[in-house]
Parts: C-alpha cells; sequence; structure tokens
C-alpha cells in the first residue's frame, strides 16, 4: 500500500466525523433563527466606507422586522451587518471561518458559528436565507454570488431576492456577463440576468425582501435539494 492509501485509511475516516459534526451543530443552531437574510460582502471594506453604513443600515432595518442577519463573521461588511442587526436587538449571525490570514470573529455576532471547511459554512448560508444580498467584495462574494445564482437559476432554491448592492461596483462585471454570457455565446438564458435586482438604495432593497416574506410567507427553513 502507497502512502496516500496509508494516510486515507488512517486519516479520511476521521475527516468525515469532523465534516459531520459541522453540519450537526451548525443545523441544530440554524434552525432556531429562520427566517433570515444573508449579506455577503468584502472583509477588507473600511469603517469609513459608504458601503459600510449601508450594510449597517440595511442589516438593522432587516433585525427591527424580525429577520436574522447572517454574515461570514468576520470583518468589514460582515462587521457591519452583524453590528446593525445587533443594535437592531436582532439575532445576527457570524459563520466564521478559520483562515490563516484576515478573518477573525467581530464581536457583534450574537449567534457565532465557526467552521473549518467551506463547503459546510456555504451549505448554512443557502439552506438558511430567504434573501441575498451582495455588498462590494472580492473572491470570495463573487464565488458566493455565483453559487446562488446558480441554484435559483437551476431551481434547487426557490426564486429568493438577490440583490447586487452597488451600481457602480457590479457595471462591469455586468455588461461583461450580458455581453459574453448571454449574447455572444449564449452560455445563460435570456432571463437568467433579471434574477437579481441592482441598486445603491438601502430603503429599496429592505423593501423589496420585506414585500417578498409578505407575499411568501417565512420557512422555518429553505427547502433545498438535499433536504
Amino acid at each position: 500500500m502507497n502512502n496516500h492509501g496509508a494516510s486515507f485509511i488512517r486519516e479520511d475516516p476521521w475527516r468525515i466525523f469532523r465534516i459531520m459534526a459541522e453540519f450537526v451543530d451548525s443545523f441544530e443552531t440554524m434552525s432556531r433563527v429562520s427566517p433570515a437574510v444573508t449579506i455577503f460582502g468584502s472583509a477588507r471594506m473600511p469603517r469609513k466606507d459608504p458601503y459600510y453604513h449601508a450594510a449597517e443600515v440595511m442589516a438593522r432595518e432587516l433585525a427591527k422586522n424580525n429577520l436574522a442577519v447572517i454574515t461570514g463573521g468576520g470583518p468589514g461588511i460582515m462587521e457591519a451587518a452583524n453590528k446593525g442587526a445587533a443594535r437592531g436587538k436582532g439575532k445576527s449571525v457570524g459563520l466564521n471561518i478559520e483562515l490563516p490570514h484576515e478573518q477573525k470573529g467581530n464581536p457583534y455576532a450574537n449567534v457565532p458559528i465557526h467552521f473549518h471547511y467551506f463547503f459546510s459554512r456555504k451549505v448554512c448560508f443557502a439552506k438558511y436565507s430567504m434573501a441575498f444580498i451582495f455588498m462590494p467584495g472580492g473572491f470570495g462574494t463573487l464565488d458566493e454570488f455565483a453559487e446562488i445564482m446558480t441554484l435559483v437559476q437551476t431551481q434547487r432554491i426557490p426564486h429568493f431576492p438577490l440583490i447586487l448592492f452597488g451600481k457602480r461596483f457590479w457595471a462591469g462585471l455586468l455588461r461583461w456577463m450580458e455581453s459574453q454570457m448571454q449574447e455572444k455565446n449564449k452560455f445563460i438564458g435570456p432571463n437568467d440576468l433579471k434574477l437579481f435586482t441592482l441598486t445603491d438604495d438601502t430603503e429599496e432593497a429592505v423593501t423589496i425582501i420585506l414585500d417578498y416574506i409578505r407575499r411568501v410567507g417565512a420557512p422555518e427553513s429553505v427547502p433545498m435539494a438535499f433536504s
């Protein structure tokens, strides 16, 4: 038996138990915080930036309307959203991830959950949210945007409100998606770019979410393909 095979026998079965434990612990906690809205965005956003303030405002208003707010639990936009939710007297969830640099839990998450694996953390974002706000961010934000868009596009989750906040920030990406993915190559359908709303207005973003919940109600958890 080669070294790789021996390593699998020693380590991988135990790794499965760690993965299971993350799902069990997070599902148990998250099942008590629905309905919820996830706010994604950069960990590097300065506190004086208008987007930081906007995230805080939206989270506070959502909390005042009895919606939990979920973030990645770190600094920047995540801190702003957790702060707003906490100051709105709501449930402020931080799904923090262990990273070698940059990511440290912020003090405003009153429901902190810690993850080792990105994939189990991402499942919680999708499973326990019924609306998503994507603030300006880096690769992580783009990753979450693409994943949630794919889940909605393929009808693996319902067509929840998907809000891109920051017209100037998202404009270049959306032009590229329209010209390269939609018009030139037909890699996405004619209505796929209508699955989300682009706005700079915090009030509009919150209203879209509240109107959706008034229309469809608030399930205890989000139906997903693996539920």
